[in-house]
C-alpha cells in the first residue's frame, strides 16, 4: 500500500500569500529503471556502468534507495559502490528515457498551472496560487499531483509547500521519499530558526565551514547578525542570506527558463597520442569552465565530453547529474570517467572540449568571509573524497526527521491511500 506523508506546521491554509510548490521527484533515474523493469523493484539499483565491465572507473549518477542503505550514493565510484553493495545491479542509464519521463511529469503539472520553472530534468517549481483547477488549498493542489504522478507514471515525488520558492525548496528535502511538508508564513521562522545551517538550499560545505567559524551553526544564530554584518561577512550573498533568514524570498517562478551551457574546447597539432596528454588538458579544460561558471554565479547538471580524432570523426558523450556542479576537480571528475569509457588515441586526437548544460544559479556556495585577513589558508578545492562525504550527507536516506522539530511547532502526520 502506498501512502503520502505528510508533515504540516500549522493549518495547510496559506492566505494572503504566494502559494509555491516545488516538486523534487525521488531517486529519479533509479526509480524509472525500477518501474520498468519489475525484477528491480525492491532491489538496490545503482545507475552506473559495472565496475567489471568497465576497470572499475565508471561513476554512480545516482542510487535507489535500497542501495542509499548501504551508504551508495552520486559521485561515488563504480568500484566503491560494489565494494559496499556486491549485490546492487548496475545500470549504465538512458537518458533519452528520463528526459521523456520528465517532460510526461512536467504535463501533468500544466493541467494545474503554466507558471512552471524547471530546475533540472527531476525537479521544477510551481505557482499555484491561481491555478486552473480553482483549488483554495496549496496542500490540496500539491497532494493531487503527487496522486496523479504516482498514478499515471508510477513514480513517488516529494513536495515542500510554502509561500516563497527559497522555503519550498527546503520543505521538500525535510520529508523524502514521498513526503509533503508544508511550511505556512506563521511557522516559517521557527522553522528556519531550527535548521542547522548546512541545511539551507544553496549553504554548501566549504561555506558551512567558514559559517561555522563566526559561531553560526543554525539559522537562529545567523538570524543574529544584522544586515551590514551580513553584506560585511558574506559579500554580495548577504542580502540574499539576511532575508532568506527571515523567511524573505520575493524571486518570482521563473516560466520560461532558458538552457544554456558553458563550455570551452580546444585543437591540437601535432595531435595527442597518449592517455596522459589526454588527461592534462582535460584537467586545464575543467579548470577553465569552472572558472567561467564561478564568473556567471552558475552550476550545471550535465557534463559533456567532445573529441575529435585526426580524421575529423567528433564523438560526444555526456553524463547527468543528480547535484549541480561547478568545481573544476568534480567537472574534471567526470569528463575524465567518460573519456576513460569512450575514448580512443589510437588515431591522434586533434580536439577536445568540455561542457556543462542545465544551468541554475548558485545560491550561497561561493561565500567569502571578509573578517578574515589576507593570511588565512584558505579552503582548497573539493576533493574527490570530500565531495562524495557531501554527496552522502545529501543523498542519505531518511524519514527526513533530520532536524529536531523545537516544540513550539505541530505537527500532524496524515496517510491516505492512493493505490487506487
Amino acid at each position: 500500500m502506498r501512502t503520502i506523508g505528510i508533515l504540516s506546521f500549522d493549518d495547510p491554509k496559506i492566505d494572503g500569500s504566494r502559494k509555491i510548490l516545488h516538486v523534487d521527484m525521488d531517486a529519479f533515474f533509479a526509480s524509472v529503471e525500477q518501474r520498468d523493469n519489475p525484477a528491480y523493484r525492491g532491489k538496490p539499483v545503482i545507475i552506473a556502468r559495472h565496475p567489471k565491465e568497465n576497470s572499475g572507473k565508471g561513476v554512480v549518477s545516482t542510487a535507489s534507495y535500497e542501495a542509499r542503505k548501504y551508504g551508495v550514493h552520486s559521485a561515488m565510484s563504480a568500484a566503491e559502490a560494489y565494494r559496499l553493495c556486491p549485490q546492487g545491479i548496475f545500470v549504465s542509464g538512458n537518458y533519452a528515457l528520463y528526459q521523456e519521463v520528465s517532460e510526461q511529469v512536467r504535463a501533468i503539472f500544466k493541467r494545474y498551472t503554466d507558471k512552471i520553472e524547471p530546475v533540472s530534468i527531476d525537479e521544477a517549481y510551481l505557482d499555484v496560487t491561481d491555478n486552473k483547477k480553482g483549488i483554495p488549498y496549496a496542500m490540496d493542489v500539491a497532494k493531487e499531483i503527487q496522486e496523479t504522478i504516482y498514478n499515471e507514471l508510477k513514480l513517488t515525488c516529494s513536495i515542500g509547500v510554502s509561500y516563497n520558492k527559497f522555503i519550498a525548496k527546503l520543505a521538500s528535502d525535510y520529508r523524502k521519499p514521498f513526503g509533503m511538508t508544508v511550511i505556512t508564513p506563521k511557522r516559517a521562522i521557527p522553522f528556519l530558526e531550527q535548521l542547522p545551517i548546512e541545511d539551507f538550499y544553496g549553504v554548501g560545505r566549504r561555506s558551512a565551514e567558514k559559517m561555522h567559524k563566526l559561531d553560526i551553526y543554525t539559522g537562529a544564530d545567523l538570524k543574529k547578525l544584522s544586515q551590514d554584518e551580513c553584506i560585511q561577512y558574506f559579500g554580495k550573498a548577504g542580502l540574499a542570506l539576511y532575508e532568506r533568514v527571515r523567511g524573505v524570498d520575493n524571486r518570482p517562478v521563473k516560466v520560461t527558463r532558458i538552457r544554456k551551457s558553458i563550455g570551452k574546447e580546444r585543437t591540437f597539432y601535432p595531435f595527442l597520442y597518449h592517455d596522459s596528454e589526454v588527461e592534462d588538458y582535460l584537467r586545464k579544460l575543467a579548470h577553465a569552465v569552472s572558472e567561467a561558471l564561478g564568473k556567471k554565479g552558475m552550476h550545471g547538471k550535465v557534463v559533456t565530453l567532445k573529441f575529435r580524432n585526426a580524421a575529423f570523426d567528433t564523438v560526444t558523450r555526456q553524463t547527468s547529474l543528480i547535484d549541480a556542479i561547478s568545481d573544476s576537480q568534480e567537472i574534471y571528475f567526470y569528463a575524465l570517467d567518460l573519456w576513460q569509457t569512450y575514448g580512443d588515441v589510437s588515431q591522434g586526437i586533434r580536439l577536445l572540449g568540455i561542457t556543462v548544460s542545465d544551468l541554475s544559479q548558485v545560491a550561497f556556495e561561493n561565500i567569502r568571509l571578509n573578517l578574515f585577513d589576507n593570511n588565512q589558508k584558505q579552503v582548497g578545492p573539493l576533493t574527490y573524497k570530500a565531495y562524495s562525504q557531501l554527496s552522502n550527507n545529501i543523498n542519505q536516506t531518511n524519514d527526513k526527521n533530520i532536524a529536531p522539530v523545537p516544540d513550539q511547532i505541530s505537527t500532524e502526520e496524515v496517510n491516505d491511500d492512493i493505490s487506487k
